[in-house]
């Protein structure tokens, strides 16, 4: 059985509010949520439309990222989907790489 990709993907709502979620299936994911069978969010928020989608390395860094996206605020979350970086935090996630480190601290020599 050939293994699916594991996917980051953000939906808006009928309200315009934004709905983060993670699947190895996203066409029978996105069906879910028209259908209310998806997220308790986006029920009675349908229909929903895809905004965007990433491939993750893996489910624990798709996981990870579907985390740090839930914490962006608004303004940060619509730039990310805006954007075509490819070295933001989200991307870097992504791909199983580590997250930059904390401003001011100091890597052994």
């Amino acid at each position: 059985m050939i293994e699916k990709s594991w996917l980051l993907y953000v939906l808006r709502c009928r309200d315009q509010s934004l709905y983060c979620g993670i699947t190895n299936d996203l066409p029978r994911r996105l069906c879910q949520h028209d259908q209310g069978k998806g997220a308790r969010y986006t029920r009675g928020r349908g229909p929903v439309l895809l905004v965007k989608s990433w491939k993750a390395i893996n489910h624990s860094a798709a996981l990870k990222a579907e985390r740090a996206f839930k914490r962006l605020t608004r303004n940060a979350k619509e730039l990310k989907l805006r954007s075509r970086s490819k070295n933001d935090l989200i991307s870097r996630i992504l791909r199983g790489e580590p997250p930059d480190p904390p401003a001011g601290s100091r890597t052994a020599s």
